[in-house]
């Protein structure tokens, strides 16, 4: 093993899934279509309002359009994880990018999410949190099975590695 000396910030090896596009184009649907479907209902059904609501549906449309087509290819591009014997490794975000690596002997739990969406997808997140006030490693967009086998790797390399995790 590696000592914690030699782990550095580096781009992880793997990239999310690929469902993962599909996954937070979605998502950014279900944030960015409510407003625009509104004012589109009160404009076909509201005739003198007609001209005003045409406007306010095209205005909140358009980069509404804009962040569905651009955030799910970009946020693709960016995340990325890895786990080797003796840390994880992860890359995420879209406009505000974040990397970061944990050694293993700071791993406190090791957790599994799998939302609605996601389990549409057959896509499950890993959260590594550790005692560091940076917070936890969230790892998103991956594949479900990929995920447990994620999970039980961690888990048994964290109880492998000396260290307090404190």
């Amino acid at each position: 093993m590696e000592s914690h000396d030699n782990l550095r910030l580096r781009p992880p090896r793997h990239r999310v899934d690929r469902r993962a596009i599909g996954w937070w184009t979605l998502q950014s649907a279900l944030f960015a279509l409510p407003l625009p479907l509104v004012f589109g209902i009160l404009w076909a059904s509201i005739p003198p309002t007609r001209e005003f609501f045409m406007w306010a549906t095209l205005i909140s449309l358009v980069p509404g359009l804009l962040y569905m087509a651009v955030m799910p290819a970009w946020r693709y591009r960016v995340h990325r994880w890895e786990a080797t014997d003796d840390a994880v490794y992860a890359a995420s975000g879209w406009l505000w990018q974040q990397w970061r690596v944990v050694p293993l002997s700071r791993v406190q739990t090791v957790d599994t999410l799998r939302g609605p969406l996601q389990q549409m997808f057959g896509l499950s997140g890993v959260t590594v949190t550790t005692a560091s006030a940076a917070g936890a490693v969230k790892i998103k967009g991956i594949d479900h099975k990929l995920a447990g086998d994620l999970v039980e790797h961690l888990a048994k390399y964290t109880q492998a590695v000396p260290g307090d995790a404190t």
